[in-house]
């Protein structure tokens, strides 16, 4: 799956989604908790990567964070500048982000990596690592499964993740799991779980002998 074909699949119903999660108010109340413990970083930016509508960006501006979003729909991106006229939102995509190695504190990657392929995972979680500063947070936000499977997720096809191996992957790729966080299904909405973690620092290069 391209990102182009998610691009548009989110584009196709950009009105309903915003209509149904466009406002922080629509956010359970632990996950914002969850993010707010890990990411009002001061000082320091904070990208909100697949920002969708804006709505936690904004969340994290009112919080006194020098947050910007990021997203590939440009609907979303025109939405979340209109209704966040202080906000930074811009157009792009995660896999190649438009920053210098390890200048940014913190990233919130909320459900935003659920449409990508497994295999697509690592170098994507590599690309954040190497934005982040050593000692920054990641924040990652996915559906939760016994086994790693793809679903018919209403938008385009997404996958759910078994948090023992999201959390393993997060380790292969330099971060240490600082907090875990699940909550069951609710009624129509599927099990979620969120994990958030530190960049490790690089390792120091031995002396020469």
């Amino acid at each position: 799956m391209t990102a182009e074909h998610v691009r548009d699949a989110y584009a196709s119903v950009a009105g309903l989604y915003i209509d149904l999660f466009g406002s922080s108010t629509q956010v359970h109340a632990d996950d914002l908790a969850l993010i707010e413990r890990h990411l009002t970083i001061r000082p320091g930016r904070v990208l909100d990567l697949g920002c969708g509508p804006g709505h936690l960006t904004a969340h994290l501006r009112s919080r006194g964070v020098e947050a910007a979003g990021l997203d590939l729909v440009p609907e979303f991106v025109a939405h979340a500048r209109s209704a966040h006229p202080d906000g930074d939102y811009r157009l792009g995509s995660m896999t190649d982000l438009d920053v210098e190695d390890g200048s940014v504190a913190g990233i919130l990657s909320w459900f935003s990596t659920i449409h990508l392929p497994p295999p697509g995972l690592d170098g994507v979680l590599a690309e954040f690592r190497r934005a982040l500063r050593p000692g920054g947070t990641l924040v990652l936000g996915f559906f939760e499964a016994a086994e790693l499977a793809a679903f018919d997720h209403k938008v385009t096809t997404a996958y759910r993740w078994p948090v023992g191996e999201m959390s393993a992957r997060l380790s292969r790729a330099g971060f240490t799991e600082t907090e875990r966080h699940s909550r069951p299904a609710e009624g129509t909405q599927r099990p979620i779980a969120a994990l958030a973690a530190t960049r490790t620092a690089d390792p120091r290069p031995r002396p020469p002998r």
